[in-house]
């Protein structure tokens, strides 16, 4: 076959027959790609893409241990292959012995390896194309102008290895974020949304939604920075979540550096961290937010190992009914630390015991004044050993009295730590899919709920919009 014909496979095989290496792993990714983009109810830009990029895990044995070269690059030829697995062993050569070598994963082809990687295109975005354009024609007839960005990602792994493992992942991803803003730009609105497929989406309701917060931002309030009661939607409770999970290393926590740190030294697993009924777990197999059911780790870290790729990954409660439980550990962490084994698993689903309703029924039992967020951004931390976090609110903060949205307010900075947000909530709405507006991009396979927190610390004015 062609060198321009080269399917994954055949890169993969081709690097595992190119290396001198004792042992080796080859992480090859096939992505297809498909996205439309507008602005002010005009369509801008629409493509296609496609790239594969492959990853080389030489690993040389010695006397001494065994060493590690990773290289990763974008491939398409066999010519390629051959000149990124040559870079990879050499780096290998030049390498002290790995701190957390161990053995590959062992096993057979799995019964999809042969298949061909996964597609979009940009037929996908038809349907949805037909109900932005209708979109617009009420934008415009109501004085509003719509701006965002929709794709479409089909991205199918291939891992093999020296020792005969060969396996398959195809991730279908979809993602579509809207702003809306009327002509005088006296507001901003956002909505968004991820699916696995674009059809999911129902482009009149995201508009409908957007109609509906821009009249609500008709009566605009000035409010001080201070405590409010606040309800925070799936989608502000997943900028939140993700970076908890990001950073709940197990390596990490038991060196002291982390919220998961216990003061008198090693973790906090087995103590209550959050309130009771609280679950914040992964599954490769959650309907609705599959993901590889096995290692793919392209770097070594704190959290993971190239040499733990194609371990299979397994539903992981990290915390359950309030109580830590796992936190992310490769097999060499696990040997430092003591802790079981618990790779990392590309979605996140928070639930809480008896929570019911959407953010709509939580703002109906409101008593008193609260803050109904949208989102966040602009998130960084602040203090690690209690992950105190700050950042800024956008595209509508909206005020409720009386059970009702009445106006939209003023932005904020906000301090909060999302551990101690798992404490203080004092109500939670059903756990639905959410988006993450900050980080959604990177990890947007969460399942989030509404949560009340009665006094959610809007630290300063911001002026962003």
């Amino acid at each position: 076959m062609s060198s321009l014909m080269a399917t994954p496979q055949d890169l993969v095989e081709h690097a595992l027959e190119t290396t001198t290496a004792e042992h080796c792993a080859v992480v090859v990714r096939d992505s297809s790609t498909a996205n439309l983009r507008w602005a002010a109810n005009t369509l801008t830009t629409n493509g296609l893409m496609s790239a594969t990029t492959m990853t080389v895990v030489s690993v040389r044995t010695g006397s001494s241990g065994s060493a590690v070269g990773v290289l990763s690059r974008s491939v398409t030829s066999r010519g390629q292959v051959e000149r990124l697995v040559t870079e990879a062993d050499a780096a290998a050569d030049l390498a002290d012995p790995a701190d957390d070598a161990a053995d590959l994963a062992v096993g057979e082809a799995a019964a999809d390896w042969s298949d061909e990687p996964g597609r979009t295109s940009l037929d996908i975005l038809s349907g949805f194309g037909a109900g932005l354009g209708e979109a617009f024609d009420r934008s415009r007839a109501a004085s509003r102008k719509l701006y965002g960005y929709v794709e479409h990602d089909v991205t199918t792994t291939y891992l093999g290895t020296s020792t005969g493992l060969r396996l398959r992942h195809e991730q279908p991803t979809g993602h579509v974020g809207v702003t809306a803003k009327p002509d005088d730009w006296s507001a901003s609105a956002w909505v968004g949304r991820a699916v696995e497929h674009l059809t999911e989406i129902d482009v009149d309701a995201l508009d409908a939604e957007l109609g509906r917060r821009l009249g609500w931002a008709q009566h605009q309030v000035e409010l001080p920075a201070g405590r409010y009661q606040t309800l925070l939607p799936p989608t502000a409770v997943a900028d939140l979540a993700i970076y908890a999970y990001w950073v709940a290393s197990g390596r990490d926590a038991y060196e002291g550096q982390t919220v998961f740190s216990d003061p008198t030294g090693g973790t906090r697993i087995g103590e209550h961290i959050a309130k009771a009924g609280v679950r914040l777990g992964s599954d490769p197999t959650a309907t609705g937010l599959a993901a590889a059911p096995f290692v793919v780790a392209t770097a070594s870290g704190s959290s993971a190992s190239v040499f733990d790729n194609g371990l299979p990954l397994a539903a992981t409660d990290w915390i359950a009914d309030g109580r830590l439980t796992a936190l992310h550990t490769s097999r060499y962490t696990a040997g430092l630390t003591g802790l079981a084994v618990a790779s990392p698993v590309d979605n996140l689903r928070l639930t809480v015991d008896r929570g019911a309703g959407s953010a709509d029924d939580l703002v109906a039992t409101t008593d008193g004044r609260a803050l109904l967020l949208t989102c966040l951004w602009y998130i960084r931390e602040v203090d690690p050993q209690t992950l105190l976090l700050t950042g800024l609110t956008r595209d509508g903060v909206y005020l409720v009295e009386g059970g009702e949205v009445v106006g939209a307010v003023n932005n904020f900075r906000f301090n909060e730590s999302p551990i101690d947000l798992l404490n203080r909530f004092s109500e939670a709405g059903s756990t639905e899919r959410s988006f993450s507006r900050e980080w959604g991009d990177y990890f947007p396979r969460t399942a989030t709920p509404t949560l009340r927190v009665p006094d959610f610390n809007m630290s300063s004015v911001s002026q962003a919009s």
